[in-house]
């Protein structure tokens, strides 16, 4: 059956921590942006520093959508943002709701992660671990802005790890509430200052035909990173904890995906297992298409 994801307001896709749009045949949302664009939707992805804190690449995705909205005459666009971006989209949707038609949080630290709440004490502020740790990360983070052909943003490491903890993401939410739920795991309001809210994410498991895509280094990465988890132990797709996804209308946040399968990385060789991130993705066009958007 053809799938049809033209919506009406132009997409983009907001990428994470040490995010990039594509180096050589690399895309970062591999192969996602050309699926929904094969099912009639206008997919842009914005370029955001690698690293850097929620604020920051907040204003970064506005002179983003800026330049979406000149170039395609729209007056508002579909933001669907991916980990930590999914936190720059909701600053986009509180301060400039006339130019976000909707937020949808996709594997998003909604509530901050207990991964980084672990990282960020292991690093002992002010003294070498935390310098040699932000030299490291912010290299390499310059290091994928020069691969990726993009001019190069300011990096700042530390800044992004401390505002994925769950001190700072809940001094975000104070400033940012939108979309937020009221009650721990359930939903929140799916409509606020005109913005649609919606969100989905995954969990680390290994039910007969629901693994978490094709089995790699990546994904052994996250299942090492969910042993970290104390709170939402079983319940993490290897980053982000299932209840600490949810924003505005919860689409599902048990889908058998770990953070990076969100995104297709485990489908990088063509092989699928289990669930479809593509599908999710063109589901959900539609499902915006469907009310307007």
């Amino acid at each position: 059956m053809q799938r049809n994801a033209n919506t009406h307001f132009p997409i983009l896709l907001v990428h994470g921590l040490f995010g990039f749009d594509r180096i050589g045949a690399f895309g970062l949302f591999q192969n996602v942006k050309q699926a929904l664009r094969t099912a009639g939707a206008r997919v842009f992805i914005p370029y955001l520093s690698a690293t850097h804190c929620n604020e920051t690449r907040g204003e970064q995705l506005l002179t983003q959508i800026d330049r979406v909205l000149e170039g395609t005459g729209s007056t508002r666009v579909n933001l669907i943002g991916h980990g930590q971006g999914a936190l720059a989209a909701r600053y986009a949707g509180a301060t400039a709701p006339e130019r976000v038609a909707s937020v949808t949080s996709v594997s998003g630290p909604n509530q901050g992660s207990e991964l980084a709440d672990f990282l960020r004490k292991a690093l002992t502020p002010g003294r070498l671990p935390e310098h040699v740790a932000n030299r490291v990360a912010t290299l390499f983070a310059d290091f994928i802005s020069a691969l990726s052909g993009q001019a190069r943003l300011p990096q700042n490491a530390i800044a992004a790890l401390a505002a994925l903890t769950t001190e700072r993401v809940g001094a975000f939410n104070d400033r940012y509430p939108q979309g937020l739920p009221r009650n721990w795991g359930g939903n929140g309001p799916q409509l606020v200052n005109g913005v649609r809210y919606y969100s989905w994410s995954g969990t680390l498991q290994d039910t007969p035909g629901e693994a978490c895509g094709a089995a790699g280094p990546l994904h052994d990465f996250c299942r090492a990173f969910s042993e970290y988890f104390i709170t939402e132990a079983g319940q993490n797709d290897g980053i982000v904890g299932r209840f600490s996804s949810h924003l505005g209308k919860v689409i599902r946040s048990d889908y058998p995906l770990d953070h990076l399968h969100a995104i297709n990385h485990a489908n990088a060789n063509g092989h699928r297992k289990g669930t479809d991130p593509l599908a999710l993705y063109i589901r959900h066009a539609e499902r915006l298409r469907i009310v307007g958007l």
